[in-house]
């Protein structure tokens, strides 16, 4: 790995079933890897499982956790993001930041010394794709198959807005191998920079990348279909004219009919419910939502455990 986690670009399929395997690993281990060592969380949007499973995490890698807000820094406002970035470094050991703009993330990596993980921004959310991808791992691949796991033969259904969510996955599956479909209305699909690099890694790994607006094609055979709100934080004016728009993409019980029979159901929350999804598939049989969600805690805990290694601390016996 990188000495920093900004995009999914910044690692490779091999790098990707690497931190799989270490997430089995470690899962639940309390170690000392982290002893004595720092993580801040630098966010500028509240959170809830984004501050509480890197929290979790790092303590449990025996290290401690300070959280900052908004109001705590105001990141290029009350302090250049090169000046917070370079003070930070001679204090802690790790920087994980939730932010608006993604040059704010690229700017806290290129200007510390120290690892730099992206927990959020408005192009990309890495460390949640990944845990979307390890729950279908945990739950579609036997323990026989786990590390040689063939991604190829999953299909992976996106349904609404190409936000940074689905960048983070699109990329994922391209590494990986995996097909993947992004269903949503006109003017709303992911940014055409991630749609190419995405399809151009997949000429190497043998991933399709596909854009369609047809939810019913889109769903067809799909092992996984995955939703999320139809507007992000900071989009909220426009909520109410997305909802028309988006209304054929949602992912309800006629919608599901045509993946199938044991599809998975993901959603990265939080949900509004009855908008992209309806309750009875988000509390259904079919949903793993709660598996993704704690995910987050095991995928996270093996980014920091990599990132420490690379910075010289000891790995540590498990």
């Amino acid at each position: 790995m990188k000495k920093d986690l900004v995009s999914i670009a910044d690692l490779n399929g091999e790098e990707i079933r690497e931190l799989f395997k270490i997430s089995a690993e470690i899962k639940g281990k309390q170690l000392d890897l982290a002893k004595g060592k720092t993580l801040v969380l630098v966010f500028e949007k509240p959170s809830l499982r984004t501050r509480v499973t890197f929290s979790v995490a790092f303590f449990q890698l025996g290290g401690n956790v300070i959280y900052l807000a908004p109001a705590d820094i105001g990141l290029g406002k009350r302090e250049s993001v090169p000046d917070v970035a370079r003070n930070l470094a001679r204090w802690v050991d790790a920087i994980a930041a939730r932010t608006f703009a993604h040059k704010t993330v690229v700017d806290l990596a290129s200007c510390a010394s120290i690892p730099v993980i992206n927990a959020l921004s408005d192009a990309e959310h890495p460390c949640q794709a990944l845990a979307d991808f390890l729950t279908i791992l945990d739950h579609l691949g036997s323990p026989s198959e786990r590390e040689a796991f063939d991604w190829g033969k999953i299909k992976l259904s996106y349904f609404g807005d190409g936000n940074n969510v689905c960048h983070s996955l699109m990329l994922t599956a391209a590494r990986l191998g995996a097909r993947m479909v992004v269903a949503g209305p006109q003017g709303y699909g992911p940014k055409q920079k991630f749609i190419e690099m995405a399809q151009e890694e997949s000429k190497k790994t043998g991933a399709s990348i596909t854009i369609t607006r047809d939810p019913k094609e889109a769903a067809a055979d799909a092992d996984v279909i995955y939703t999320d709100v139809w507007a992000s934080m900071g989009q909220e004016q426009k909520a109410a004219e997305r909802r028309s728009l988006f209304a054929p993409f949602q992912v309800n019980p006629e919608l599901l009919k045509h993946a199938k029979p044991d599809v998975l159901v993901e959603h990265c929350l939080p949900a509004h419910r009855g908008e992209e999804i309806t309750d009875e598939v988000l509390d259904g049989e079919h949903s793993v939502v709660l598996d993704e969600a704690e995910n987050r805690l095991h995928i996270q805990k093996a980014i920091l455990y990599q990132l420490l290694l690379l910075t010289g601390v000891k790995r540590s016996q498990l």
